[in-house]
């Protein structure tokens, strides 16, 4: 099942709402593992009732996947709306996406750590199809490898605590990535 990223219509009270619930959930994961939250300790850090977490989604799963593509919506807002993987492949963009994606570095180690890669790789798949895909003649296989790259790239370079610098993660992805 495709999702649409942009197609949610959420007014500002229901997407902070949404925003809440997905922040408590990253907050609880420090503290304890995902398997072991609880609905209940999730209303209670987000100040939400059962009621409206259920309102909104059927598990803590899919809360935290809303999350994420709350994010990956935002990254959509700071690229073109026509972008091709020839414009992702450039310097400044691979930079653009570490700099917007580090902002999110806490969600992005948390899915790790609570082994939900898949909703990572879920949400930047999406973005390939819905936004890159009707813009690029190539086979939709190089966007789903650019994307995977790019983000077990930064996932891993977040864990190892940035110690190299962003210029050099940006060569080494460009050196893959470029004809």
């Amino acid at each position: 099942m495709t999702r649409k990223l942009f197609s949610r219509k959420y007014t500002k009270r229901t997407r902070f709402t949404r925003q809440c619930i997905g922040e408590a959930i990253i907050a609880l994961v420090y503290k304890k593992d995902f398997d072991s939250i609880t609905i209940s300790d999730i209303v209670k850090t987000a100040g939400v009732s059962r009621m409206t977490f259920y309102h909104y989604f059927k598990d803590k799963t899919e809360a935290l996947g809303n999350y994420l593509q709350e994010v990956i919506d935002g990254y959509q807002e700071v690229c073109p709306k026509d972008i091709t993987l020839v414009m992702l492949r450039r310097e400044t963009s691979i930079r653009q996406a570490l700099h917007y994606f580090d902002q999110y570095t806490s969600l992005f180690l948390t899915l790790e750590k609570a082994g939900l890669y898949s909703l990572m790789i879920n949400a930047i798949n999406d973005y390939m199809r819905i936004y890159v895909a009707p813009y690029y003649s190539g086979s939709i296989y190089e966007l789903y490898f650019y994307a995977g790259a790019l983000l077990n790239t930064f996932i891993e370079w977040e864990k190892g605590k940035k110690k190299e610098p962003v210029d050099e993660i940006v060569q080494i992805l460009l050196s893959l990535t470029t004809d």
